[in-house]
């Protein structure tokens, strides 16, 4: 009796041990709105896969980013930290890297669930979107890679994309376009114009060398834009696998198909083992593209195309793992990295910005609209099919979330912010860990969020809050995105209050006179802010003016490409298939 005994124990063992370190798909969309998929209250948009995830797994309605900007809110997501605490929030105006020959990024340091992973015997890739820096002190140190934070594999783009990426789209650097090259050249033409009227009048002598400096200026200002025009797509926009640049300029013939086909690609080279795949889409950040079986098929212009297209890859990715009977082994989480960029507006006057549904404000700030995103988990036969949690959760969660999921320990010689949500998501508890949850504005703290112990109020208290210009407007418009600091703010003293359980549109703040306990509840949420402005250590900043620059030296191009940094290694491998 003891040999099948001991056989049943094994065989249990083993296959707990399997449960409890399941294969896992992380999928981060870009700029998606909450109000976009179907599951969260679309109607016209067709996200069929998405919303069979939601109806398969469970929806949390109240998932936050840990910030409203694709870099910080990435780094956050990574490490389970706030970005803050790893220097990966701007102190400046630019709030993500612009360009790929940076010396800032995530530090070395820094500890990434890939890594966690990697060492417990996960196979690890991130296809898609990185923009967490790419070198440090040369072009062949990688020291901010993937695949020096924990990753096996990289297919995809080091930066992000950008209209400049795709001709025709206009350009990001429009507002800095304004103030570094229109405005000078406009005061050096009207001083050459003064000048020369007031030398032709004998009203003043003024020599030749002056008028030589003045066009001179002009013609480096002009010679550098043109130069900045020219050059920016290839430097900027290129496609790598692992260290190797494959595709310069990126191309978007079929990019989202090319995506999609490496995660697949992955999959099935680890049936065999447990893997971690992060699927970080490059939509729906413009410029907006979609393939020819997507274009002008949506109700929603070029923009719905594309999240229909993306809509489309989630779905093959479920297929997949069906076929290959992983799916009850595979713990899938689907999310964005930020709101919807609502100032998104093309030249034509086209919406190319999603939906934040009820919420307000968008990308770049810190209300509602800009840090709440869809949340969507799936794990057959663990997490009960077609929950709702209203709990506030975020982004860092998945952090530790995965970690333990993978028997990984969590690192003890830093702070870990986010939660493990598994309790959670099994209905041990019926409450988030997160009492505070602190928003921050590039560096700057921006709000504080309170949900108190055996209350269902959740408490939002703004220190400052972004002038939406035009005044009235739901957005920035005339920078392209909300900043965080001088004339671009307005303080709040005593803070901006609102009752997020109440009030979600964040229209009516409270006040002494309608809420008895305002100012007990303010000193709450600020000694907790205290709290944990105590626990930051200083750290060097990533978006210094010297990180965030451009340096050639930094400057990755093709391999024998020469100065013009053009290459199509993706079609050339494709005809040598052929």
């Amino acid at each position: 009796m003891k040999i099948p005994f001991l056989l049943l124990f094994f065989l249990w063992e083993a296959e707990s041990h399997t449960a409890s370190r399941p294969n896992i798909i992380l999928v981060m969309a870009d700029d998606l709105g909450i109000g976009d998929p179907g599951c969260y209250g679309n109607k016209t948009l067709r996200t069929p896969n998405i919303d069979r995830l939601a109806s398969e797994g469970v929806k949390l309605t109240q998932h936050l980013a840990a910030s409203p900007l694709c870099t910080p809110s990435r780094a956050a997501f990574m490490t389970g930290r706030y970005p803050v605490r790893s220097g990966m929030a701007s102190q400046s105006l630019p709030g993500v890297f612009l360009f790929t020959a940076s010396s800032g990024g995530l530090p070395t340091d820094e500890i990434t669930f890939a890594k966690l992973l990697k060492d417990q015997g996960y196979s690890t890739a991130l296809i898609g979107k990185w923009h967490l820096g790419m070198n440090c002190h040369s072009k062949i140190d990688f020291c901010h890679h993937p695949l020096h934070h924990g990753f096996n594999y990289f297919y995809g783009i080091s930066l992000t994309n950008l209209r400049d990426c795709k001709p025709g789209e206009g350009s990001v650097f429009t507002w800095g376009f304004r103030k570094l090259v229109f405005i000078p050249l406009q005061i050096i033409g009207v001083t050459l114009l003064t000048l020369t009227a007031l030398r032709c009048l004998r009203l003043l002598h003024v020599p030749l060398g002056v008028f030589f400096s003045l066009l001179f200026l002009a013609a480096l200002i002009l010679t550098l834009f043109l130069g900045f025009l020219h050059y920016f797509r290839p430097l900027n926009c290129f496609v790598m696998r692992n260290y190797e640049i494959i595709q310069q300029p990126m191309s978007y013939d079929n990019l989202t198909q090319r995506l999609t086909t490496e995660a697949a690609q992955f999959i099935q080279r680890n049936t065999e083992t447990p893997f971690l795949l992060v699927l970080s889409y490059l939509h729906v950040h413009t410029a907006l593209f979609s393939s020819k079986e997507f274009a002008s098929k949506s109700k929603h212009g070029v923009y719905g195309d594309a999240v229909e297209e993306m809509d489309w890859s989630v779905g093959h990715i479920l297929n997949l793992l069906d076929e290959l009977k992983l799916a009850n082994n595979t713990l899938i989480y689907f999310t964005s990295d930020q709101g919807a960029h609502v100032e998104e507006v093309s030249s034509k006057g086209e919406i190319h910005g999603g939906s934040n549904g009820i919420y307000k404000g968008g990308k770049a700030n810190n209300w509602e609209g800009g840090i709440r995103i869809p949340g969507i988990l799936r794990w057959p036969g663990v997490i009960q099919a077609g929950q709702k949690i209203d709990e506030p959760t975020s982004n860092m969660d998945i952090f530790p979330t995965v970690a333990k999921l993978a028997g990984a320990p969590l690192p003890e010689d830093r702070i870990i912010d986010g939660h493990d949500l598994m309790p959670l998501l099994e209905g041990k508890s019926q409450r988030s860990d997160h009492e505070f949850l602190f928003h921050y504005c590039n560096a700057y703290l921006n709000a504080v969020r309170w949900h108190p112990q055996n209350s269902t109020s959740i408490w939002k208290a703004f220190l400052f809050t972004p002038n939406f210009d035009p005044v009235g407007s739901n957005g920035c418009f005339s920078t392209h995105v909300c900043f965080c600091s001088g004339n671009y703010v307005t303080h709040h003293d005593p803070p901006l209050l609102f009752d997020i359980s109440k009030d979600p549109r964040e229209r009516n703040p409270v006040t002494p006179a309608t809420e008895p306990r305002f100012h007990k509840i303010l000193k709450v949420m600020q000694e907790a802010a205290d709290r944990h402005t105590k626990t930051l250590p200083e750290v060097p900043n990533q978006f210094s003016w010297d990180n965030f620059l451009w340096k050639p030296w930094l400057q990755l191009c093709c391999p024998s490409s020469g100065l013009s940094c053009q290459c199509d290694r993706e079609k050339q491998d494709k005809r040598l298939s052929h």
